[in-house]
């Protein structure tokens, strides 16, 4: 439970954040909002939702969050568009990715949704090169020791090139986004990856590493992940090396409407 106090000089008594509070956990007493015991899951409704600033949460860091932007904002149709236009990258230049890039990508995985508000998403940024050699190597042995992928691996080092970057493709940053529940690590990252496309940074989601991370020693103890928590999805990701001119085809919307 996250500590919420209410202002009741500031409080004008409109019951906004009674209405939106998830767990009930508001009510309204005497014309005032005031906290009930238990149910708060910190969501912040009732912070970002009081029109007057009377709601405040001490145990967390507020500073920045008075500036939002509504989605009705953005033009629908370019925000489709960009959708659209979205593309899994797997050619990247040598630049590696900055420290002020990266920040970016993690505060837009912070701030996606998480069940119950649990907030158990752990990031795990490599860009050590070094360390990106190693967790190739060590993608590529997991698969070769997992009979059902062997055949797999062989027919990639068969192609030209060998298989070489089978997993990162050279990328310069990778990103392991772990959770107790792996839906919370796909939002997340989901969050991430569409961020990274603003940047303009190439960007795909590795399902094959991902499988790697959770089936290697080595690589969980590179990542340092706290017990209970998952690798549930990685991005990889580096400065694009390529550039499309139009949007690819796709199969219809296979719909029921019901």
């Amino acid at each position: 439970m996250e500590n919420i106090t209410i202002d009741r000089e500031k409080c004008i008594g409109c019951g906004e954040c009674a209405a939106d509070c998830v767990g009930r956990h508001i009510a309204l007493k005497d014309g005032k909002a005031y906290v009930r015991e238990g149910g708060c899951i910190g969501c912040g409704h009732c912070y970002a939702i009081c029109p007057v600033g009377a709601v405040d949460m001490p145990d967390c860091d507020t500073s920045g969050l008075d500036r939002i932007l509504n989605f009705t904002e953005i033009e629908p149709e370019k925000l489709l568009l960009a959708l659209k236009s979205r593309r899994a990258v797997r050619r990247f230049t040598d630049e590696p990715v900055s420290d002020e890039l990266v920040n970016m990508l993690l505060e837009a995985g912070r701030y996606s949704p998480t069940g119950s508000n649990f907030q158990l998403v752990h990031f795990a940024v490599m860009r050590d090169r070094e360390n990106l050699r190693w967790a190739e190597a060590e993608g590529m042995r997991v698969f070769k020791a997992t009979p059902w992928l062997a055949p797999q691996v062989e027919e990639m080092e068969s192609l030209p090139g060998g298989g070489k970057d089978f997993f990162l493709n050279g990328a310069t940053c990778v990103i392991v986004v772990g959770a107790n529940h792996r839906i919370d690590a796909s939002i997340s990252a989901a969050y991430m990856e569409l961020m990274a496309q603003s940047l303009g940074l190439g960007v795909y989601f590795c399902n094959y590493f991902n499988y790697a991370a959770k089936h290697s020693e080595w690589l969980q103890k590179l990542f340092a992940m706290p017990e209970g928590i998952r690798p549930g999805a990685t991005l990889v990701l580096g400065h694009t090396d390529v550039k499309y001119c139009r949007l690819p085809p796709r199969d219809a919307a296979k719909v029921v409407w019901c």
